[in-house]
Formats: C-alpha cells, sequence, structure tokens
C-alpha cells in the first residue's frame, strides 16, 4: 500500500466522520463504528511496509561516498554526486538519509579543521567537569599571543557547526564554497591568528529514561473532580497524538532530552562566553570578524561592511540597513555562498583597514551590552 494510498483513507474516514457527527442516533452509531475501524488500522505496520528502516551508515565510505582532489562529494563507484532522492516517494526517508550524512561531513570537517589547518580543539566550558555537558572551539597555537592580528570566524544559524558555512555547500558544491577552511588557511599564511566558534553547539541529546517519558507534572492539591477531568482530557489527547504519531513518524524513533551546555546554551552566550574568556584576553591589537548571516548580528556596530546576496557584481554598493554598515554586493544571488563569493574582497577589506588605521593607542577589547536584536533588523 503506498503512502499517497494510506492519505487517501485517513482523509475519507475523515471527511465521512464529520458528515455523520452532524446527524441523530444513527449517525452517530455510524460514528461510533467508523472510529472503532480506524482505531484498527494499524498505521505503523502499514507504514513501515513502505519507509525502510532508519538505520545509516555512520562513514563515508558506508555511504560509498569521499570526496575527490576538487573537494566534491561524489559516488565511489559512479562519479556522480550526491543524490537526495535515493528512493522515491519516500521524502521523510530521504531526509532522515541527508542528515546522517550531514552528521558525518560536520565530524569530517573537524578533522580537517585539525590536520589541515592545525588548529587545536578548546573544551568550553574552559572550567568544565568530566561529567557535564561540554562544546568546544578551534584556535590556532597563536591565538592569544600573536601581538598583531586575531581573526575570528562566526557561522550562522542552523545545522552547521564550527567551520562550516552551509552545509548544503559541502555536499552539493564542494569544501571551498561550504567551510572556512579557504579562510582560515589564507588567514594563517598572511599572519593572523585565528578562533573559530561554534554557536549552534549548544546542548547534547540524551535518550529519555522510561521514567522521563511517563513523568507528569504534580497535581496532588488539586480538586479530584479537576484532576479526574485534567486527566481524562490528557488521556484524550494522549491517544490523538499518539495515533498521529503514528501516521507521521511510524518508525517509533527514541525520546531525547536535551542537557544544556553551561554558559553557552545558546549562539548568544556562546558569542559573550568565547568574547570575555578568549578574544578579550588575547594581545592582538588588531581583531577582526567573518561572519556568515546571524552570526553577524552582534557586530554589526563595529567598523564593518556586509556582503550581501545581490545580481549586482561583486562589491558593488547596495543601499544599506543600518548607517553603520555598509552593504555592497558579494556577487551572487544565493545567500549560502556570500561567504565564500566574497572571499577575496573581505581580506583586502582587513588589509586596507589595518593600513588606515591612524591610531597608535591600543584599546583593550570590550563587548556589547546593547547588541542589536534580531528583530530590530
Amino acid at each position: 500500500m503506498s503512502f499517497s494510498f494510506i492519505t487517501l483513507i485517513l482523509l475519507t474516514i475523515s471527511i465521512n466522520m464529520a458528515q455523520l457527527q452532524q446527524g441523530g442516533p444513527d449517525e452517530k452509531e455510524k460514528t461510533t463504528a467508523l472510529k472503532d475501524l480506524l482505531s484498527r488500522i494499524d498505521l505503523d505496520e502499514l507504514m513501515k511496509k513502505d519507509e525502510p528502516p532508519l538505520e545509516f551508515p555512520d562513514t563515508l565510505e558506508g555511504f560509498e561516498y569521499a570526496f575527490n582532489e576538487k573537494g566534491q562529494l561524489r559516488h565511489i563507484k559512479t562519479g556522480e554526486p550526491f543524490v537526495f532522492n535515493y528512493r522515491e516517494d519516500l521524502h521523510r526517508w530521504n531526509q532522515k538519509r541527508y542528515e546522517a550524512l550531514g552528521e558525518i561531513i560536520t565530524k569530517y570537517v573537524y578533522e580537517l579543521l585539525e590536520k589541515e589547518c592545525h588548529l587545536k580543539k578548546v573544551t568550553l566550558p574552559v572550567d568544565a567537569t568530566e561529567s557535564e555537558p561540554k562544546s568546544f572551539i578551534f584556535m590556532s597555537e597563536d591565538a592569544l599571543t600573536n601581538p598583531d592580528k586575531l581573526m575570528v570566524l562566526i557561522h550562522g544559524s542552523g545545522v552547521v557547526r564550527a567551520g562550516q558555512w552551509a552545509r548544503r555547500l559541502i555536499i552539493n558544491e564542494d569544501l571551498d564554497s561550504g567551510t572556512q577552511i579557504p579562510y582560515i588557511k589564507r588567514a594563517i599564511e598572511e599572519g593572523y591568528g585565528v578562533i573559530v566558534l561554534n554557536p549552534n553547539e549548544n546542548y547534547i541529546e540524551v535518550e529519555k529514561t522510561k521514567a522521563q517519558v511517563q513523568l507528569s507534572p504534580d497535581s496532588s492539591d488539586e480538586p479530584a473532580e479537576k484532576r479526574e477531568r485534567k486527566d481524562k482530557i490528557q488521556k484524550e489527547t494522549k491517544k490523538r497524538r499518539d495515533f498521529y504519531e503514528k501516521y507521521r513518524n511510524p518508525q517509533k524513533e527514541k525520546e531525547t532530552v536535551q542537557l544544556y551546555i553551561r554558559d553557552n546554551g545558546s549562539p548568544e552566550e556562546h558569542a559573550i562566553y568565547v568574547w570575555d574568556h578568549f578574544i578579550a584576553e588575547s594581545t592582538a591589537e588588531n581583531v577582526f570578524f567573518v561572519a556568515h548571516s546571524y552570526g553577524g548580528l552582534a557586530f554589526v556596530e563595529l567598523n564593518c561592511c556586509n556582503w550581501v546576496s545581490s545580481s549586482e557584481p561583486l562589491d558593488t554598493s547596495v543601499e544599506s540597513m543600518l548607517p553603520d554598515c555598509p552593504r555592497v554586493s558579494a556577487g551572487t544571488e544565493r545567500h549560502e555562498l556570500t561567504s565564500w563569493k566574497s572571499f577575496p574582497s573581505i581580506f583586502k577589506f582587513f588589509s586596507e583597514a589595518s593600513e588606515a588605521k591612524n591610531s597608535s593607542v591600543k584599546l583593550a577589547p570590550t563587548r556589547r551590552s546593547n547588541r542589536i536584536k534580531y528583530e530590530e533588523l
């Protein structure tokens, strides 16, 4: 039985039930009979016949993919690019497969940061105990001791992690356009210290215990009648939720709980923590930030330039949102490509900013206390 056919069954029964509920006693009896029939349909079993198990390889080799000499992800046997629709009419399964590959890509990029870029992985919080949830950033050996200049790289929101600009670009284009590696390598060549932030790594997920799944709020102080009514409503709600969950998620996935990382439980907290414990402690006279998308919101009041998606040629002036942060074209209309397409212009901007600096007084870096909120933009 196909996915669309199951959908049609549900739609037909729902319409019939809605029509019958408007009638008299005979119709109510039919409604009860239909409900009973509906409860006997095991969507879990029906959907499992269509959807393969959500079990995927945990290595690139297992997926039969590898990065070639150009940094492009290609199938080991056919040489073809990644195919999202691996199984027709199974979008959810294909999406889960894509996400599983994405997690492998994340680990692969971490390895490149250490092996190719020679960055070190630094655990956060700096005083974390062995048992508490942890995050991390990557730094060059001279990040805090370089007296001249420091480059800080910050990705945007979503599933991307340290060292990435866009997972979609890594998978469908290449490593150069989708990762921060070209920035890191050039920065090191030009004498920068480097810090790579990891603002989306805010929590770890652990499987819920049976007690946590069944846990409900304490209502012992409530009147018995109110408690019984609430329990009845909760049972009905759970029954409906479980029924539709069988349709939406036929292969019951494990329930998890999120354990947030101390002082790094959000991108904003992470940025503040890294500023206070690393950037502000560096000896660099000049600190440069390369931030993609949401990652740049905290720094729009600094001396900045915003390369935006536009059909105009690279570096063409574009109407500005804020008077203190001029906008220019990144030479592409694709938002995820803006950091890569503006790569040479950004280093030129940094070089010119250093040369134009006319103050010989070294100012201690300070963090903004009135950061602009997303809604204000």
